[in-house]
Parts: structure tokens; sequence; C-alpha cells
């Protein structure tokens, strides 16, 4: 029964009109095997070890963490570099991106609530910062890297080997300019909107881009949310205005584009306010850069007009504190006051006089759709005296309601559960 199933999963996926088709060509890169359906010979990865002092020591920074009463806070999985995750909605596979060169697959076979089994994901393809996962609807995992984007259908089935049917959505360079690569804010991150379309956060690549790239920046979409078809179609520019975009979810009440910001550096510790924002309609645009974030007006631009139209935030957060990953709640586990409510993380500041953030946040959903004042719901990364025992960076939630935490200076992944459950 098990065999059949997986048939007919790979059957509909592989025949969906959303996937490139198979070269007629001999394929010859790994990528071209693969969306062919050939193997590239990749021997198979040692997983990541998941006990040991490593292990101990993170346990023992988790009794540090501070949550509200009735919640608690475990170890979930070892994953080096973790950044932004993937749930799939079938098994609760999670796939977790990076800023450096893997994707790592997270596995829970016994449904104990901790890893059994961490692995590099597809080993044959070689990626440059997979940051962005996102699945679709119908279970095709998405990987946007710095400049390329690839999907992997019923990635959550298919992980198992080193070579897993793979195509390109949009190809090397065609992301972004090739000129405009750099080594600042190419962390990209991802979601598949109610519309089925991709969306991709495009952080722009300076504290505060010179005047002559803003025509391309704003043409292209750098510096804002873009959009498209799944297979990589009808490209448009959704959203500009933006700096720094590493974290964004669709609100299931309304379907609107919710996303966080992180704002301009150098203007001092007490300014300018990170934001959280809400994108209604296409085409608006957030007031970067001619403000630094909020209301402060950047040097840069303070005698420019500020366009007609300007969208301000939903809810401003601590300065510098680096909001990065959110979601909105979905799940039935945690208490009433947080269902329907975003969870975000603050991956802490880099460049403060006194350190602050690395934390979960959390702020309410007001009836009216707006966001109400955002509140701390873990934190205790940071010491006392200006250390991170980790940071931050995304959250994403089990199928048992359950909520994961990433940490890519720890190198792991946590679970926060309440009631024991």
């Amino acid at each position: 029964m098990k065999f059949v199933l997986l048939a007919a999963v790979s059957i509909v996926a592989f025949a969906s009109s959303s996937f490139a088709q198979p070269s007629t060509q001999a394929p010859t890169g790994n990528l071209e095997k693969l969306s062919s359906f050939q193997s590239t010979g990749t021997a198979e990865p040692k997983p990541v070890p998941q006990e040991g002092r490593r292990a101990d020591a993170i346990r023992k920074n988790l009794e540090k963490i501070q949550l509200p009463a009735g919640f608690k806070i475990d170890l979930y999985a070892i994953v080096p570099d973790a950044r932004h995750m993937a749930v799939g909605s079938n098994a609760g596979v999670v796939f977790v991106g990076t800023r450096k060169s893997n994707v790592y697959v997270v596995t829970d076979r016994d449904k104990d609530r901790v890893a059994d089994e961490v692995k590099q994901f597809a080993p044959s393809v070689s990626f440059k910062i997979p940051n962005g996962v996102c699945f679709s609807r119908d279970g095709v995992l998405y990987v946007v890297e710095q400049n390329r984007v690839l999907q992997f259908p019923a990635a959550e089935f298919f992980y198992e080997g080193p070579d897993v049917a793979a195509f390109v959505v949009a190809k090397q360079g065609d992301l972004i300019p090739p000129a405009e690569e750099s080594f600042n804010h190419t962390a990209r991150v991802c979601r598949i909107g109610p519309d089925n379309k991709l969306y991709i956060a495009l952080g722009q690549p300076f504290n505060v881009p010179p005047k002559d790239k803003m025509d391309l920046y704003k043409r292209v979409g750098i510096g804002g949310i873009i959009r498209m078809d799944q297979d990589g179609k009808n490209r448009e520019v959704y959203a500009t205005g933006i700096r720094n975009s590493v974290g964004m979810d669709f609100n299931p009440a309304d379907k609107s584009l919710w996303f966080t910001d992180n704002q301009v550096d150098g203007m001092g510790d007490d300014q300018p306010p990170g934001e959280l924002n809400r994108v209604a309609n296409m085409g608006q645009t957030f007031g970067f850069p001619y403000y630094g974030g909020g209301t402060v007006r950047t040097v840069e631009y303070k005698d420019d007009p500020v366009p007609a139209g300007v969208v301000g935030p939903q809810a401003e957060m601590d300065p510098h504190a680096a909001d990065l990953g959110m979601m909105f709640y979905t799940g039935k586990m945690f208490p009433q006051t947080y269902q329907g409510g975003i969870f975000s993380a603050q991956h802490g500041s880099w460049n403060r006089t006194k350190p602050i953030g690395a934390r979960i946040m959390f702020t309410p959903v007001k009836q009216d759709g707006t966001a109400d004042k955002p509140q701390v719901f873990a934190e205790g990364w940071l010491t006392e005296n200006g250390e991170y025992l980790g940071r931050p960076v995304d959250v994403a939630m089990l199928p048992d309601g359950s909520l994961l935490v990433s940490d890519d200076t720890a190198g792991a992944i946590y679970r926060i559960s309440y009631e024991g459950r």
C-alpha cells in the first residue's frame, strides 16, 4: 500500500505542468540529470550527530530561557547554521535553509517530538546561500538562493536518497542582475500566497542605497517583494520601499501579506525602530530609503520628498533587534490568546552599545486585522554581560501546534510546547 501511495504521489507531482520538462538532450550537470530523473552518483552524506557534548551544552543553556507560565522549551535538533524552516504538511519533515551551501532535512520518525535524523538534503545540488525554503500546498518544496530558485516536487516523500527530482524556477542570475549580487542582505525568504503564486523578498545590499540605483531596484524589485507563478513565469513587483525583509507570512484570516523589515544602521542606539508591516494591496510602498525605520528620516534622503501613499508599519520593534522570521500561529496547542497572532524571531543587535534582541516576540492581531502591541514571548539567549548563547532566526509550527525556533549561532532548532503536549 505504501508503494502504491508513493508511486501515485510521484506520478501526480512529475506530470504537473508547473514543473520543467526533462531535456531531450543528454544531461550534463547534476541539476540537468535530476530534472531528467537520472542518478548523479553522489554518495549518501553522513547524518549530523544529535547527542554528545554539544547537545548537552545547548540543553543546559535552554534552562535559562524564560517563557510564559505553562510553556517549556526543549532541544529538537542539532542543525548546523540553521536558518529558515519549512515544515511538510504530510509527515512533519522539516527542511532547513542556511546562509552557507547546505539545506538540511530533519526527521522525527517516532513522533516523540525530538529529531531522530538530521542530514544534508539534495547533496548532489550545489547551493549558494539557500536561506529561503517554503512549501506549496501540494507538497512542492521551493529553495530560494542568493540568485536562483529551485523546486523539489514531493520532497517530503523523496528526500531519503542523495538524488531527488529538481527543477529550475529562476536560473542562476535571473532573480537579480548579477552585478547587484552582494555578501550583504542576501538571505532570501519565500512563501506561497493564497493566489498560489510564489512570493520572494529581495533585500537590497546597502545600508542606504545610492540614488543612482533607485530606478533599477524599483523595476527589478530589489528592496521589495516580488511574486511569480510557481514555474517562474509572470514575474511582477508586489511591494517596494523595503530595506531588508527576512521574514514574511500571509494572514489566513484576510489573506494579507505581513513582513518584518530590518532598518538603517549607524543612526544611534535608539533609532530607527524595526518594523512589522502589512501589505493590503499590490503596489504599496513602505517608505525606505526616505525613512530609515518608522518615521525617522535618513540623512541621505532627508531633503527628498517622500512618495505619496507611503504605508507605515503595523508595529514598531526595538531599534536594531534584527527582526527576522515570522509566522501566524494557526495551531490549537497554545492558549486562545495566541491563536491567530504573530510569532517572530529577533536575531539580536550586532552594533548596538548595549546589545538587545535574541528573543521570540508575540504580536496579537486585533479584530479589525491590525497589529496590537508586540510583547516578549521567550528570552534568555542574551546574557546580562552581553554574550549571546544563541540567536533565533525563524519560527515554524509542527503539525501538533508546537513552535519550532531555529538558531544559526548555536546550530540548533528548539521546540516550544504548552502543558507538556
